[in-house]
């Protein structure tokens, strides 16, 4: 192992999996392994958005429409149906890929504001279906007993085999990501961001592309929606609705646009802020506020410009004791 073996995304990497596997460890109670849960699961949402949003430069209002559409297939295959976990998991995983594929190819010929809108609509219709499929979905009630995820033998009940579960998940969707922004293909997403004219006058399939990640993008959301359901073993209309698909875009804006590192800080902020403004009860929605309106203003580049600061300064340190190359990782 010679001076500047590891690159920063190899570094950065074996922190993050190091991180999975001690936080538990350091959590006072079984309730903060909780907020981590849902921490994995926004950040598996919030990384496919990036991509979608950070990347590619197409905003997504209906994101939380693919989460749910997953949610309810899976668990009223297994509840209703007694599929299996991993048949029905494929099932809704496929589901929402073919929804995202079919909704993709009208709605990306529209730009800005009413790409906006048109996955909006989309979002309200699915919210509304969830509301008004009374017999299927079980309504404004919700839908309960939705078994537990059951694979290849083994199954997770207690909250630190999902904690595994869902941030191995979570980084091996991370790891995929990382690929995809490092091929070919992540570079034509760049450029379709910078320029759609100048992309296509490059001989890119701006069309092509913009559905590929979309459809990627819902993929992960539908990932995420199959773990949301067989962990909760409830699902109810209200985390599917439009306010959801805003916090994502909030994770996604505030993390840092096309940066992954950004995704997961941004998923990790949001999902345990309002638990730590839980003691100043009647002023939390202030001070939550007022945390996101001063993060816009002295962090614009969002958390990942803040990590990679303080990233460069270790960068510095080590690269003096030659565990680093002068060559940097993407993401």
């Amino acid at each position: 192992m010679g001076p500047g073996f590891f690159s920063r995304r190899i570094v950065g990497l074996m922190f993050f999996a190091l991180a999975i596997l001690v936080m538990p460890k350091t959590l006072p109670n079984d309730y903060y392994l909780t907020v981590l849960i849902f921490a994995g699961l926004n950040s598996i949402l919030a990384i496919g958005l990036n991509l979608l949003l950070g990347y590619a430069g197409q905003i997504s209002l209906g994101h939380a429409a693919f989460f749910g559409l997953a949610a309810y297939t899976s668990g009223i295959l297994t509840a209703t149906h007694g599929w299996p976990f991993l048949g029905a998991a494929a099932a809704a995983v496929f589901l929402v890929g073919g929804v995202a594929w079919l909704i993709g190819r009208p709605t990306l010929k529209l730009k800005g504001h009413y790409l906006a809108m048109g996955t909006l609509g989309f979002g309200i219709i699915v919210y509304i279906l969830f509301n008004e499929a009374t017999a299927i979905t079980g309504g404004p009630s919700g839908f309960s007993g939705i078994p537990k995820p059951v694979m290849l033998g083994w199954k997770p009940v207690k909250d630190l085999e999902f904690y595994y579960l869902i941030w191995g998940i979570a980084f091996l969707i991370f790891l995929l990501s990382q690929h995809i922004m490092l091929s070919r293909n992540g570079r034509a997403l760049r450029a379709i961001h910078t320029s759609e004219a100048g992309a296509s006058a490059l001989g890119i399939n701006v069309a092509g592309y913009k559905l590929f990640i979309f459809v990627v993008s819902a993929l992960y959301a539908a990932v995420a929606g199959v773990l949301y359901a067989h962990y909760v073993t409830f699902v109810s209309p209200g985390t599917f609705g439009f306010p959801f698909s805003v916090q994502l875009v909030t994770m996604v804006v505030l993390g840092g646009m096309a940066s992954l590192w950004g995704s997961l800080a941004g998923a990790l902020f949001l999902t345990t802020l309002p638990e730590f403004l839980r003691m100043v009860e009647n002023f939390d929605i202030v001070i939550y506020g007022a945390i996101l309106v001063l993060c816009m203003i002295f962090l614009p580049g969002g958390l990942a410009e803040a990590i990679h600061r303080i990233a460069s300064l270790f960068v510095k340190v080590f690269r003096r004791i030659g565990l680093f190359s002068k060559r940097e990782g993407a993401g």
